[in-house]
């Protein structure tokens, strides 16, 4: 009989995308459970994925009081449930969401395991540290991360779905330049707002195509622009095949998050991370930082994007050597991480405890 795993998760595509890898891991081995909020739930497929639904609110000191009742409800509706499922073990991928989730966890002695994604130790992961069995990260190098607690670190390549393991990005010695855009599952205005001039101006020295993620109500304006520009477009909000657009890409530019940032790694593709500033305790930055350092990107700040982008770009075409560095330098970075690696690890550690 297959043991039962809860995963947790909710919010945004940067906690939920991990958990769906992780499910699709650990599936042949075991038996899986998402719990999800609702904001996280339009990610899950319902026909593929068992799904619980809790809807835990945001501490605030304003409705604590209310949130209070709330979430102590919420545990002993997730304990009860725990309890009916059997549930062995629970893994969260970070967030306040998986708070109810976890204390009745603990009150079950379930055994318990965090996921830490960014480069920066999360608020929520790091008040459950002490309660947790492990920790999968992505490097050893996690700032806040608490001394006493290393010992439960344990370090994997970044979670990536499978598909993108199985593509290989296209080899283009192509005159022209194709740049992928895109902002993530909470978008980036600033992209819409302050890049099409710049690409205008580019698009005057060199050959060049812009595919660019948008908001739904913008596609139509930003897609008019340019095709009046003559430069090759593709605008769009959503697409099942973006692997596909990521492959044919020469550069991105991107906010930071991990996910995001592993994907394009594993296919090899530079990019351009501007950090959302208000990412909390930076981790945004920490995120590309990471890459910086391994001379796999580049970083802009946001409050310098409109002065500098342009200028960055054109530098990186007059230079076509030192983008294909930096292809070089992820393909050296990533020529262990591959689906068979990740997985072995995540169930030995699974097993062995």
């Amino acid at each position: 009989m297959k043991k039962k795993i809860l995963i947790s998760t909710g919010g945004s595509g940067g906690h939920v995308i991990p958990a769906i890898i992780l499910h699709d891991h650990l599936l042949k081995k075991k038996d899986i459970i998402i719990s999800t909020d609702k904001r996280g739930y339009k990610y899950l497929d319902k026909e593929i994925h068992k799904i619980l639904l809790i809807n835990t609110p945001k501490l605030s000191l304003f409705l604590l009081p209310l949130n209070f009742f709330k979430i102590l409800f919420l545990c002993i509706k997730s304990f009860f449930f725990l309890k009916k499922e059997k549930i062995h073990e629970l893994i969260s991928t970070g967030g306040y969401m998986s708070l109810p989730l976890i204390l009745a966890g603990k009150c079950l002695n379930l055994k318990i395991y965090l996921l830490e994604p960014n480069f920066v130790l999360g608020r929520a992961n790091k008040f459950f540290l002490s309660s947790c069995e492990k920790i999968f990260c992505y490097t050893d190098q996690i700032k806040n991360f608490p001394e006493k607690f290393k010992n439960k670190m344990v370090v994997i390549y970044p979670l990536v779905r499978d598909e993108f393991y199985k593509k290989k990005i296209r080899k283009s010695n192509n005159e022209k330049l194709c740049l992928l855009i895109v902002g993530g599952s909470q978008g980036a205005s600033v992209f819409d707002q302050n890049l099409k001039k710049s690409i205008l101006n580019i698009s005057k020295k060199f050959s060049i195509k812009v595919v660019q993620q948008t908001q739904l109500t913008n596609i139509s304006s930003l897609k008019k622009f340019y095709s009046e520009n003559n430069i090759e477009n593709e605008i769009f909000n959503f697409d099942k095949n973006f692997i596909k657009k990521i492959s044919e890409t020469d550069i991105c530019i991107t906010r930071a998050g991990a996910t995001t940032l592993a994907e394009l790694s594993i296919l090899n593709v530079p990019f351009i991370a501007v950090p959302l500033p208000s990412s909390k305790d930076n981790h945004q930055f920490e995120n590309a930082n990471f890459y910086v350092k391994n001379d796999c990107c580049w970083i802009l700040e946001q409050n310098l994007f409109e002065e500098k982008i342009e200028q960055m770009i054109e530098e990186i075409m007059q230079n076509r050597s030192n983008l294909n560095k930096k292809k070089e330098n992820l393909i050296n970075l990533n020529y262990q991480n591959t689906w068979i690696n990740v997985n072995q690890k995540l169930l030995n550690i699974l097993d062995e405890n």
